[in-house]
């Protein structure tokens, strides 16, 4: 770690903002008093080694990922998930240092599963839980963001290539409506039981708007709901579209899962039914221009799907009742063409510390230490 000095706080806000170690945002500066509280309520040694984050290959410690937690304003309940998302992310098949150096829009978004959910920071899943207002969220996907900048070397323009971007490169974290969703805890899934907590993490581009308006007991309305979902889902503009890999997350609102439960169809039949509808033809992507892995004899009237395998579309519950289920298309490129990777939040390491109001971002010393 490097120890940056400076005369205050705002001095050393400046400072950070100079060494291009913020994402444009006012940071709580990471004094070594903050970061060493932050590193003590997770449970962890600082040296211990959580993965390698591309594309500068800087390897993310328990203190160099608490260094985040703290400049994007976590609470140290934050932490385990902050770690969690972190492991996933560094996992070899999320081609991390290819996200990141993409000229493609694509971040990571974590969903929070599990107990967790309630016992890290209460993140948020109901109404406007992508957007402003709920610190867990917004701290906890800052904090990643801030690590893969940080740790992981991405700076716009220079080694991040994204043309654009998008706000969720600032912070992307969602929970789960588990208590109110009719289909079993989404990281069962996964393979992990009902009472454990994980992170889901897939890159995914911003969401996509999908309205519906139906009648639960109408009968044809779940085929309708499927029909406008798969029909967002094959954007013939998209990556998915023209590379038929990587992953897709659909955010469906209480009264759109109730709609398909009263149907009788689980997660897994939603899954299925949405991978086999959303498809465009040989001639649409043609009118595209750049139409990928379509061979030349194709007949113009063949049927592309715009995924190979079901189980690559996230399918949850969240956000508030009404019209609305959020589509998030990805990148699909890379030497492992953007899976979901998933991982643990271990809440058996967390240890409970007084946490002072200066470890808070309050007040701090008139001559303030840096942890960079």
């Amino acid at each position: 770690m490097t120890l940056l000095e400076a005369r205050s706080e705002a001095d050393a806000l400046e400072q950070l903002h100079a060494l291009g170690l913020t994402d444009g945002l006012p940071v709580v500066i990471p004094t070594p008093e903050r970061v060493a509280m932050m590193v003590l309520a997770s449970g962890f040694d600082g040296d211990v080694e959580l993965g390698v984050m591309g594309p500068a290959h800087g390897v993310a410690s328990v203190e160099k990922v608490a260094t985040a937690a703290v400049m994007a304003g976590c609470l140290p309940d934050h932490l385990p998930v902050v770690l969690a998302a972190v492991r996933a992310v560094c996992q070899p098949e999320f081609d991390l240092t290819e996200m990141q150096s993409t000229t493609h829009c694509t971040a990571p978004l974590v969903v929070v599963c599990g107990p967790a959910r309630h016992q890290c920071g209460e993140v948020a899943s109901g109404f406007g839980a992508l957007g402003p207002g709920h610190r867990a969220n917004a701290s906890i996907g800052r904090a990643l963001r801030l690590a893969m900048m940080n740790i992981g070397g991405a700076r716009p323009g220079v080694s991040d290539m994204a043309l654009h971007g998008h706000p969720g490169k600032f912070t992307y974290c969602i929970a789960e409506d588990t208590e109110n969703s009719p289909f079993p805890p989404l990281h069962t899934s996964f393979g992990y039981e009902p009472e454990r907590s994980a992170v889901i993490v897939t890159g995914a581009e911003a969401p996509h708007s999908t309205i519906f308006t139906g009648d639960a007991d109408d009968p044809e309305s779940a085929n309708r709901l499927l029909n406008v979902i798969a029909a967002v889902m094959a954007n013939p503009g998209s990556n998915n579209a023209h590379l038929r890999h990587g992953s897709l997350v659909v955010i469906m609102n209480p009264d759109h899962t109730t709609v398909l439960a009263r149907a009788g169809l689980s997660r897994e039949d939603i899954q299925a039914e949405l991978a086999a509808r959303a498809v465009n033809s040989t001639a649409t992507l043609a009118r595209m221009g750049s139409a990928f892995h379509i061979a030349n004899d194709s007949s113009p009237d063949e049927v592309v799907p715009i995924l190979k395998d079901p189980s690559r579309i996230v399918v949850f519950q969240a956000g508030g009742k009404g019209l609305y289920t959020m589509v998030m298309p990805s990148w699909c490129a890379g030497p492992h063409q953007n899976p979901v990777v998933h991982a643990e939040i271990d809440l058996d390491q967390v240890c409970e510390v007084p946490w002072a109001t200066d470890a808070l971002g309050g007040a701090g010393t008139d001559t303030p230490t840096v942890a960079g």
